[in-house]
């Protein structure tokens, strides 16, 4: 059987850890050349990082389907779409923080400041509540509720707050990409929001048992 279509050997039922999280979009011959493509895509504005968003939506929906994550680049269109949808999902959750911060800040008011600051830091905690479940379902109805966001959140727990701290040192470890000609960032900031993907979404689809999928490692 070829590589493409092999089960990974690290996928949503594997206990969180770093090394694991690190691993997972290297792990195949197939994995790596969707982090390659997802790279060259970055070359074009915008689109390029919309059309990654909507790849790493379909990695994990091929994995609660049960099927192999990847490859993940054959539509095009559909990931254009998944992408732009969470997108105004961000701007959705963000935008009234990020309004009062703004505000705030030239008003010189630092009531208004911190309370935006508050809003925004609690709406980019509450975006990973909606991720996972619209990579199970597809529906864009999972994606517009920050209260039920922050519900999963919470009911993450500890596991929730562990993807965070795999996350935050692996954003600072992609920046060494730019010592490779500036252009080797392309290829760790998609290596990056795959791991961050993979870290939210394993928490998610263990709590809330969203995984068709049940085999392990």
């Amino acid at each position: 059987m070829s590589d493409t279509h092999t089960d990974p050997q690290i996928n949503l039922s594997t206990p969180l850890s770093m090394l694991d999280a690190w691993r997972f979009p290297l792990q195949s011959a197939a994995s790596r050349r969707d982090l390659i493509i997802g790279g060259l895509w970055l070359l074009v504005p915008v689109i390029g990082w919309l059309m990654n968003m909507g790849h790493r939506i379909q990695v994990v929906h091929n994995m609660h389907a049960g099927r192999s994550p990847w490859p993940a680049w054959e539509n095009p269109r559909a990931l254009l779409k998944h992408g732009c949808l969470t997108f105004a999902g961000m701007i959705w959750f963000c935008w009234p923080g990020v309004f009062l911060l703004a505000f705030g800040l030239h008003l010189d008011s630092p009531a208004l400041t911190i309370t935006g600051g508050v809003l925004w830091s609690a709406a980019v905690v509450a975006i990973p509540g909606y991720m996972t479940h619209y990579c199970q379902s597809l529906d864009p109805r999972e994606i517009f509720h920050p209260v039920r966001a922050l519900s999963r959140v919470g009911q993450g727990g500890r596991q929730y707050w562990k993807a965070w701290s795999i996350v935050f040192p692996t954003m600072a470890f992609s920046f060494l990409g730019l010592l490779i000609f500036g252009v080797g960032f392309l290829f760790t900031s998609v290596w990056f929001w795959q791991v961050a993907a993979f870290c939210f979404a394993t928490v998610f689809t263990q709590r809330f048992q969203l995984n068709e999928n049940k085999t392990g490692r």
